[in-house]
């Protein structure tokens, strides 16, 4: 009989959420260049893309936000930086012999809701004319509803968006007042019927467990008033307290924040309560209706994991614009520059803003596929893995014999090796037995649940 709490209690306190492998932390500087050229040559090939546009502003500071951030209360800074992107986003079409089709497009933050109309409508323009969109393309925007007002929805409108994430945490005013984000129920009902009035098809909200303050009964009144809300998709995060690395989280006081196994059991009774309002778990830690195609997706084994979490993006590559965006293809990563002003002077030299990027091995391509697919399927094939990369196949089966074997976090079942139900909130820990770069360096990472 499986006992998480025990396992729990055994594992690593810190882990990766594993959204790529290897991780961001190994990216490395002399890998760029050659990494940025592969890149583009497979960008050329590609019918259709994913593009990952970076809006790194905000103008309040949450004091539990682990993203790539800056906080400013001038629009100056904002329509400068946009001033970039354009350039970034044509220079990166013009570099190419032939420009693949976008399938799928998100505009991230820090609060992409802090662009007004105009410069909403101007990336989609240089995005079109860069490279064009698919037939049925998605195109998602995260909303901070503390921001978003008559010329975020204009811009919503202009952008085309189909998908919209909205942040919630928590609507408890003690949560709140915590972590630095007053944010009223009414405020984000109204945010999301002018949403939808716009046509926008798709409804993400984002809650977070382990917050300063927050208690059992606390988080589960918020989900009672999300599921209210009726969003198609929620998204149901442990909060990430990494003061080491995001120092704005010093203003949290750790004796608030819940311990390992309160943080267990308030998402185990969040998540219990999500299914019981009638939507399907997806991975560890999102939910979506029946008819979503995030479920849809899980069913046909689709299911996919990148940067923006569980997805149903397909594309073999992403493009990646902005100050820390990171780009994909299948033979590694490049990652721009982090600082906002050294991107925008490269970007002004006529210069590639890439600031690191990793090369995979076949070595690195064999784990990645291992941990994508018990981290959305909580199993995987030994016969596709041993198909697709038939020299790194006999030892990672090797591996999961042993830890089927030994703790029991996998079982053989029906020719896959699966997670049992009851060790599934424990899949990051599953997946980290397989990430050969987990002792290497001094990286510490959030809590393993």
């Amino acid at each position: 009989m499986i006992d998480p709490r025990r396992l729990l209690a055994a594992s690593p306190a810190s882990l990766p959420r594993y959204t790529s492998y290897p991780t961001a932390p190994h990216f490395n500087e002399r890998d760029v260049a050659a990494a940025t050229a592969e890149l583009r040559a497979a960008a050329a090939r590609a019918e259709t893309v994913s593009a990952y546009v970076h809006v790194p502003f905000c103008d309040r500071l949450c004091w539990f936000c682990g993203c790539r951030t800056r906080h400013t209360l001038r629009h100056e800074p904002v329509a400068e930086y946009v001033d970039s992107l354009e350039r970034e986003i044509l220079a990166c079409a013009g570099g190419l012999d032939r420009a693949p089709a976008i399938a799928h497009l998100h505009l991230g933050g820090g609060s992409p809701s802090m662009l007004n109309a105009d410069e909403f409508v101007r990336l989609r323009k240089a995005l079109g004319h860069a490279f064009g969109f698919a037939r049925n393309a998605e195109i998602a925007v995260e909303i901070d509803p503390g921001d978003a007002g008559s010329q975020t929805f204009e811009g919503i409108a202009g952008l085309g968006a189909t998908r919209a994430s909205i942040g919630v945490q928590d609507f408890d005013p003690a949560v709140q007042a915590a972590i630095n984000r007053p944010q009223t129920f009414e405020r984000t009902r109204d945010v999301i019927a002018a949403l939808r009035s716009l046509g926008v098809a798709s409804i993400n909200i984002d809650m977070l467990y382990g917050l300063p303050l927050q208690t059992l009964p606390r988080l589960l009144d918020t989900a009672r008033r999300v599921i209210e809300l009726q969003p198609d998709r929620i998204a149901l995060f442990g909060y990430a307290h990494v003061p080491w690395v995001k120092k704005h989280q010093q203003m949290i006081r750790e004796a608030d924040l819940p311990d390992g196994v309160a943080r267990f059991e308030h998402a185990a009774a969040a998540a219990e309560l999500l299914v019981a309002a009638g939507y399907r778990r997806i991975g560890i830690d999102h939910f979506a209706r029946p008819g979503d195609a995030l479920s849809q997706a899980s069913d046909a084994g689709r299911l996919r994991r990148n940067f923006q979490g569980y997805t149903t993006d397909d594309c073999a590559i992403m493009l990646g614009f902005g100050a820390s965006a990171i780009a994909r293809h299948p033979g590694g990563y490049v990652q721009n520059i982090v600082a906002t002003g050294q991107y925008r002077r490269a970007v002004a030299e006529g210069r590639a803003p890439a600031g690191r990027a990793l090369r995979l091995t076949g070595e690195d391509r064999a784990r990645a596929f291992v941990i994508e697919r018990l981290m959305c399927d909580f199993s995987f094939d030994p016969a596709v893995l041993a198909a697709d990369h038939p020299r790194e196949a006999p030892g990672l089966i090797a591996l999961a014999g042993g830890i089927a074997d030994g703790e029991g976090l996998l079982e053989r079942r029906q020719g896959r090796f699966s997670i049992p139900a009851a060790a599934r909130p424990l899949a990051r820990v599953v997946a980290s037995r397989f990430d050969a770069y987990l002792g290497e360096g001094r990286f510490r990472y959030s809590r393993a649940v």
